[in-house]
Parts: C-alpha cells; structure tokens; sequence
C-alpha cells in the first residue's frame, strides 16, 4: 500500500517521483520534473531509500513478467507487385556471351545495346515499372549509347542508379504506364 510521501517508480515508464494523494486505487505523483501524473497503484512501485540497487532489480523483474509471449507464426500474405525485387540486367559482355575474346569491341557494343533493348521491350510489354541496368564506369561508352537508346523511348525516365549499391556504374529505368 502507497501511502502520501512516498518515493515511487513507475513500471513501464522511466518516471520518479513523491506521492501526492491515493484516491482509491488511482495515486496522484509529483515527477522529479515537476509534474503531477495519475497511475494505478499496480503501476507503481515503491522505492526504499537503502536499496535502490534491490528495487531497479525487482522492477526489471516484474517488468520481464508483465512481457506476453508473442505468437511464433509465419507470414503468408503474398507480397504486391511494389514489393517485388528490381530486376537487374548486367550488360558486361563476359556475362553475356561465353567466348567474347574473338569479338571486335563494335560487336561487343552492339551485343550490349541488343540485349538492353530487349530487356526494355519486355519490361514495357510486361508493365514491369522499374529495371537496373549494371553497365560499369569504364570509358563511358556503353552508358552514353544506353543513354541514347533510353531517350528513343516515350514515357521512359532514367537515371543513375543508387549510389550505395551499384556505384556509379548503373543506371536505372523507370516505366510510366497507363492502366489498362
């Protein structure tokens, strides 16, 4: 039982303070800063000025028992399209053909620049919103000629792609498309 003076501690909150009045089972504190706030008197503990270490103690302890278990279960709600990994395309010959040792760097422009346009195409027929496109920094020249074959298409937005992730040898292909 909590009586008027007492030192108190609330439960479930890093508040002190001096009990005011006890009305009932509702106490009426004074907080260290000055306040005064209503708690339950089961929402209080009283503090001993001896053994304050003993009383953090006992608070954590009830604290820990109060916790309810939470239910282990998995999630099954199906993601929505939004959620969906970005498909990424890397544009790095040796990923796109087996023996690029014999091609003439022409060849290999046209390889690169083939399969990013393929990609757009099935993004577009598909309402894919978004694709990365990975291109590495090297001279510039497959990320200006991408950039060129980007601009051909309406309703196309591209950009550099996140910094963080792919540095600056990406770029990114955003898709506006009407609902059918």
């Amino acid at each position: 039982m909590l009586n008027k003076g007492d030192k108190v501690s609330v439960l479930d909150d890093a508040i002190d303070g001096i009990v005011v009045e006890v009305k009932g089972t509702d106490v009426i504190i004074e907080t260290t800063d000055g306040f005064n706030l209503t708690f339950k008197s089961s929402e209080l503990i009283k503090i001993e000025n001896s053994d304050t270490m003993n009383v953090n103690f006992n608070k954590s302890r009830i604290i820990s028992e109060k916790e309810v278990a939470k239910p282990n279960y998995t999630n099954t709600e199906k993601k929505n399209k939004k959620e969906a990994p970005v498909p990424e395309f890397d544009l790095h010959i040796e990923k796109l053909v087996k023996n690029h040792k014999s091609l003439s760097n022409f060849d290999i422009l046209n390889i690169q620049i083939d399969t990013a346009k393929y990609h757009i195409e099935f993004a577009i027929k598909n309402r894919i919103p978004k694709i990365v496109f990975i291109h590495g920094v090297g001279e510039g020249v497959l990320k200006s000629d991408l950039d060129f074959l980007l601009g051909r298409y309406d309703n196309i937005i591209f950009q550099d792609a996140n910094y963080q992730k792919y540095g600056q040898g990406a770029t990114e292909v955003y898709f506006k498309q009407n609902a059918k």
